[in-house]
């Protein structure tokens, strides 16, 4: 499954990114989170792996340079496209080179060229990085007790004595 984090400041504007990615990409093939705020969206891309970052470029507090900046350190194989009305274009080329931006898309954008884009986007993380395997039940399990045993030493291993019976200390 392919996931896809979208980030705007604009509720109209995320609204609208979202409806035009959920009528390309069906729900049972595509992920789609949206964050309208920077700090937000930068924790979520700590804890989810995404195949594709959209953000918009001018937002309060972190810009999109920022947060496309931090989502590449955080995830190097996703991809980072950057959509923004701003008219300053040396600010927007900067932001495509320091985050290693893989488009600019401007607003108003046409619907047509984002859903190219990010299918444009997903063959590229394909070719940059190996797919991801799907989650099993097994791997969660053992996930949760290295997590237990790295909180609690020890709690993981049972002790039994010759009867089958838990020792307990």
């Amino acid at each position: 499954m392919r996931r896809i984090l979208i980030l705007d400041d604009e509720p109209s504007v995320l609204s609208a990114l979202r409806r035009t990615l959920r009528a390309a990409f069906p729900p049972d093939d595509v992920v789609i989170e949206a964050f309208d705020e920077p700090e937000a969206a930068v924790l979520r891309g700590g804890e989810q792996d995404f195949d594709v970052v959209i953000s918009d470029y001018r937002m309060p507090g972190l810009n999109g340079a920022d947060v496309l900046q931090l989502m590449k350190g955080l995830q190097p194989e996703a991809v980072r496209i950057v959509v923004s009305a701003t008219k300053e274009i040396l600010e927007v080329a900067d932001a495509v080179n320091r985050a290693e931006v893989f488009r600019y898309l401007a607003k108003p954008w046409q619907q047509e060229e984002l859903v190219a884009t990010v299918r444009e986007a997903f063959a590229r993380r394909d070719r940059l990085a190996p797919p991801r395997p799907a989650p099993d039940a097994a791997d969660g399990h053992d996930d949760a007790l290295r997590r237990l045993e790295r909180d609690e030493p020890g709690i993981t291993r049972v002790d039994w004595d010759e009867d089958g019976n838990i020792r307990l200390f």
